[in-house]
């Protein structure tokens, strides 16, 4: 990095912290129609704050949803393009009891900052914006850059893809950064290769057409909790497998070579069963927990509710349960066609005592970035200059289906460059962000951006 921009960092650094628990202060929960002005506040900050650090063109571009908010800086047309992608939303912050301190108001212990948002994805969004800022305030900003940072990320970019297909000339590039993801560690630096993809469902078992008392009716009348308990149960054989007709036809079989590669990456499953305070793992048999959680798909209950859950007893029957099911899928498993296999599968499986509703929620697929291309070599140089160690090209669990979109219309890979911790509980109470990680992100970024435009002559 040059010395220029390092000073800079330097002398600005209580400055770009405190902006960032600004940003933290706003609760933007994209999922919850209470927080709309709120959301609307934290695009109109990001605007702003990209029009102070030097972007042209900025602008609150307007969909069904929340807006998307869009800058640029072009040098020349002929350098090389830089499309910055993120999300200014966040996750509920539910359940509010578990927090140690109040989601929305930060703050800074042990290093790191606590606050919903402040690693998935605010800080790291930040980190770009002051990052730009630093490069263009030292007049080294090495190439072009668009920013497209949204506002529907966390319920599933509904309005993203219409959005991109009307706009391909405004965005073309070279590369999408994304910084979503994370590090194996402070000490050991990864680049995310590959992301699964995501089909999330919801669905509602209807026994009786009214809740019954339990002691008239029960025994006689099929309950719906323990109808869809059953079924549940059922959507996975005693080896951890998806039992769902057709479910692993299109999973990508990885090589023993490649997972050999990736068990070369740190991983104590001692320490991982004592960081989680659990007993021991569970999944489908024959694959380790990295690699379950990366290269093998999976299906989990994200929340089920249904009858009496208030203080003291009722004793009612009810008519309804509901779940909400997320199947995390792997390259090449198609989320709609997972999506109608799950919905043919479970009303199949439904007795004839219950009737069975199934609705897709949202989804996207999963990828696999190449790690034999400029941006990643950018990549790997830019934090082999700052960590010191060259970084492990790791597959990650989570899923951003925007990079399958990219590729898809605008036909661009994209760089997977986070800066978080698998143990920062995004998307849990007690979110969190190393102050760290941060201020390595902004260190980071414009050495990318210098090297990406070297290796592209």
């Amino acid at each position: 990095m040059s010395t220029q921009i390092n000073s800079y960092i330097a002398a600005n650094k209580d400055r770009f912290l405190n902006e960032l628990l600004d940003l933290l202060r706003i609760p933007s929960v994209s999922a919850d129609p209470k927080y709309k002005n709120d959301v609307l506040k934290t695009a109109d900050a990001v605007k702003e704050k990209l029009i102070s650090a030097g972007a042209d063109k900025v602008e609150l571009c307007q969909t069904p949803g929340y807006p998307i908010v869009y800058g640029e800086k072009i040098i020349s047309e002929s350098l090389p393009t830089v499309l910055v992608y993120g999300h200014y939303d966040v996750q509920p912050a539910d359940p509010l009891n578990l927090w140690t301190s109040p989601p929305f108001e930060p703050v800074i212990k042990d290093g790191n900052i606590y606050a919903r948002g402040s690693c998935d994805d605010k800080g790291q969004v930040y980190m770009h914006v002051k990052a730009f800022e630093a490069m263009m305030k030292t007049n080294s900003l090495p190439c072009n850059v668009k920013f497209m940072i949204e506002g529907e990320e966390e319920v599933g970019s509904a309005n993203l893809g219409n959005f991109i297909k009307a706009n391909k000339k405004v965005l073309e590039a070279d590369v999408v950064l994304i910084s979503d993801t994370s590090i194996l560690a402070n000490n050991i630096p990864s680049i995310t290769v590959g992301l699964r993809g995501l089909a999330y469902m919801e669905v509602e078992v209807t026994g009786p057409n009214r809740d019954l008392h339990s002691g008239v009716y029960g025994g006689a009348v099929a309950n719906p909790i323990n109808v869809l308990a059953e079924m549940i149960a059922s959507l996975k054989d005693k080896n951890g497998k998806i039992t769902i007709p057709g479910f692993y036809k299109d999973v990508e079989i990885v090589s023993k070579k490649e997972r050999a590669e990736m068990a070369k990456a740190p991983f104590s499953l001692n320490a991982y069963k004592k960081e989680l305070q659990i007993g021991d793992i569970r999944g489908e048999k024959g694959y380790t927990a990295p690699e379950l959680t990366s290269i093998r798909p999976a299906l989990d209950v994200n929340g089920i509710w249904g009858g009496y859950t208030g203080d003291g007893a009722k004793t009612v029957l009810p008519s309804k349960a509901y779940a909400k099911i997320s199947m995390r899928l792997v390259p090449h498993q198609n989320s709609d066609k997972i999506s109608n296999l799950f919905e043919k599968h479970f009303k199949k499986i439904a007795p004839k005592s219950v009737k069975v509703k199934v609705t897709a929620l949202h989804g996207g697929e999963g990828c696999v970035t190449p790690t034999d291309s400029v941006a990643y070599a950018a990549a790997s140089q830019a934090m082999h200059d700052t960590f010191k160690k060259k970084p492990i090209p790791v597959r990650s669990g989570g899923s951003i289906p925007i990079v399958a979109l990219f590729e898809k219309e605008l036909k661009v890979k994209s760089v997977l460059m986070g800066f978080g911790l698998d143990s920062d509980d995004i998307h849990s109470p007690n979110e969190h962000y190393g102050v760290f990680n941060y201020f390595k992100g902004i260190e980071t970024i414009p050495l990318f951006f210098k090297y990406f435009t070297e290796m592209s002559k």
